[in-house]
């Protein structure tokens, strides 16, 4: 699965998801890039999850019909996200086109 991390996701999580094919907004060139610009652009390039930790995002997006799935991180907190990564790995496992998931990090 091509997957696309936010500005916010950690980087290092990139090394938990080591059966996809994982780029950053930043690496794409696109780290000034609104949400739905966002939303829309991953999905023109064929990226088929965004991991992001923008707790707001369904409340300021329009995500019907959107063909990427995403996965909201309730926290930016690397030592958090690093915990629960197995987590993160399970449930991306199980996103399919178009999911949408908040996965609650303690």
């Amino acid at each position: 699965m091509r997957i696309l991390f936010d500005q916010g996701t950690p980087a290092p999580l990139r090394r938990s998801l080591t059966a996809h094919v994982v780029s950053t907004a930043y690496e794409q060139g696109w780290s000034t890039v609104t949400n739905g610009d966002l939303i829309r652009l991953a999905e023109q390039q064929g990226f088929e999850l965004l991991i992001t930790t923008d707790t707001n995002l369904r409340y300021q997006q329009n995500l019907q019909e959107r063909t990427i799935a995403i996965l909201v991180l309730s926290t930016t907190s690397w030592p958090r996200i690093r915990a629960a990564a197995d987590q993160v790995v399970e449930v991306v496992a199980d996103l399919s086109a178009g999911d949408y998931c908040e996965l609650r990090i303690p």
